[in-house]
């Protein structure tokens, strides 16, 4: 999944959770599928983030 797809559901998700959470009748599945969907955006950029304890151990075995 791109980047910008990513984005585009975090703000999506973010959108729908605040309209779910804003109304008088909070409806309680359009407010977890609002969550749903901004976790999806998150999980998806933050997949493809290196970690940094692999590039410290990347760099301790290159100065071996």
């Amino acid at each position: 999944m791109s980047r910008t797809v990513s984005y585009i559901l975090i703000v999506i998700g973010a959108i729908i959770a605040i309209y779910a959470q804003a109304q008088e009748q909070q409806n309680q599945y359009i407010l977890i599928g609002g969550i749903v969907v901004l976790m999806l955006g998150i999980y998806s950029i933050s997949r493809n983030i290196p970690s940094k304890n692999d590039s410290d151990e990347n760099d301790n075995q290159n100065n071996e």
